[in-house]
This record gives structure tokens, C-alpha cells and sequence, in this order.
């Protein structure tokens, strides 16, 4: 096979797999639970989530990518495990706050989240700085996404869990 034609491959796959768990979280939506909860005022819009997820997804996969195609790097292997991880981690948040509708679940298991993605970040960085990069903003996102989980669930005690 064509080493361009590989990666592009590998790239596509890597993405395809980051988009797995928007998938599973796309199953829990927000519904009227959701729209009955107090928000703080800094919540975005709604129309705002897969935009930036998505986008959030394909930078993931790009990441994943870089460091799935630098073979033999030391700590490749256990970035990727870390990687997978978190991927799980990121697909059952929406199942906890949106499915079960308890928020202080949801926001213990973001804070799962946070640290496992900095733990990918810095991981992927030693193996490619461009990888880590690409996780940053991710990172940032859901580091804004547990804030809001924590102000939800603070606006809303007797509503939720």
C-alpha cells in the first residue's frame, strides 16, 4: 500500500473511533429534564454542543493518529491505553447526566474525565508534540463542561440525583 494512502487510511479510522463515543452519548439527549433545569448563565447555546464536539472528535483522532503511526516511540503503547481510557470515560458522561439525570455522578466522572485527558495530553506530547497540542483544547472544553456540570447540579439540588 502507498505510505500516503496508509496514513490517510489510519487517519480516518483514528477518527472514526474518536467519533464512537459522541455516537453513544448522541443516544441520551437532553430532553425535558434537561430544559427544566436551572442553567448558569454562561451555558452556551445547545446548537453550539456537536458543532464543537465534533470538531473536538476529529482533532482527537488526528492526535491519535500521530502517535499511532510512530511505532517503536517509547511510551506509545501505554499513551494509546490512556487514550482509550479516557474515550470510555467520554462516552459515559452523557449516559450519567443526560440517561441517568444525576448530575453529581456525571461530575465525579468528569473530573475521571479531566484527569485522564491531561494524563493523554502529556502522554501523547513525549511521543508527539503535535498530538498533545491537538488535545488541548479538548481539554479546555471539558474543563468549561465540568464547571457546568458542577453549576447545574448546585442550581438544581432538589431536582436532581
Amino acid at each position: 500500500m502507498f505510505p500516503r494512502l496508509r496514513a490517510v487510511l489510519e487517519t480516518v479510522a483514528c477518527v472514526a473511533v474518536c467519533l464512537f463515543p459522541g455516537a453513544i452519548g448522541g443516544r441520551f439527549q437532553p430532553g425535558e429534564w434537561y430544559a427544566s433545569l436551572a442553567k448558569p448563565a454562561l451555558t452556551p447555546p445547545g446548537a453550539l454542543f456537536p458543532v464543537v464536539w465534533t470538531l473536538l472528535y476529529v482533532a482527537m483522532g488526528v492526535a491519535l493518529a500521530l502517535v499511532w503511526r510512530r511505532h517503536g516511540a517509547p511510551g506509545r503503547a501505554g499513551a494509546i491505553v490512556v487514550f482509550g481510557l479516557q474515550l470510555v470515560l467520554n462516552g459515559a458522561w452523557s449516559w450519567l447526566f443526560f440517561g441517568l439525570q444525576r448530575p453529581e455522578l456525571a461530575f465525579a466522572e468528569i473530573l475521571l474525565l479531566w484527569t485522564a485527558i491531561l494524563a493523554s495530553t502529556l502522554l501523547f506530547w513525549r511521543v508527539r508534540p503535535l498530538a498533545g497540542a491537538l488535545l488541548l483544547p479538548y481539554l479546555a472544553w471539558v474543563g468549561f463542561a465540568a464547571w457546568l456540570n458542577l453549576q447545574i447540579w448546585r442550581l438544581n439540588p432538589m431536582t436532581t440525583g
